[in-house]
């Protein structure tokens, strides 16, 4: 396939879990080949000077009821966490280890941890809890984590997040097709167009 959509994304962005359940189609329905692309949304943050909604509260609760109202146009299930901010430095981490090291359960991995974060709201604040969670689906939750620990992995989530920044990402998530760059889930059908005129 040339055709690609590259989507940046960070498991703690329940934007990032709607899209992520929607670009699949969207991307087979066009022909299209899905690049996952983790990124430290933190780091996108304090390099772009951005911060999340719920930094101002207003925007925050109004963020929530819409992603709500997406969740139910797309069919799928969100729930908020109630342990929102989850801080996703080893979980992104783990991604960038698991999409090296073990690539084709890479989407399971995301799986798993989307599905825990964003409708079971667990903690995954709490490595017991992730861990505990990896392990029910299967995955050997140590040498996930011993991958996370690897400096090349370190390095592999970093460079992702400064070429984000580089290419003008400020949050999550984030697509590209080719040069054309789509902010928030609330943009996948501008992607699909894109896809669409890219095979017209």
């Amino acid at each position: 396939m040339n055709k690609t959509v590259e989507f940046f994304f960070d498991v703690g962005s329940p934007a990032s879990y709607l899209a992520w359940t929607q670009l699949p189609g969207i991307c087979e329905r066009n022909g299209a080949a899905l690049v996952s692309r983790p990124m430290l949304l933190g780091g996108v943050f304090q390099a772009t000077g951005n911060a999340s909604p719920v930094a101002v509260p207003a925007k925050g609760r109004y963020t929530f009821i819409d992603l709500a109202r997406y969740a139910k146009r797309y069919g799928v299930t969100l729930r908020m966490n109630p342990h929102f901010p989850i801080n996703t430095l080893t979980l992104m981490r783990a991604a960038a280890g698991v999409q090296a090291h073990a690539p084709q359960r890479f989407q399971d991995f995301l799986r798993v941890v989307f599905t825990a974060i964003w409708i079971d709201v667990v903690n995954l604040n709490d490595p017991a809890l992730a861990a505990q969670v990896l392990t029910e689906a299967g995955f050997d939750a140590a040498q996930v984590f011993a991958w996370s620990a690897e400096a090349e992995v370190k390095a592999a989530l970093r460079a992702n997040t400064e070429e984000a920044v580089a290419r003008g990402v400020f949050g999550a998530p984030t697509m590209f097709v080719g040069n054309e760059m789509f902010f928030g889930q609330d943009r996948i059908e501008f992607v699909a167009e894109a896809l669409a005129r890219s095979s017209a």
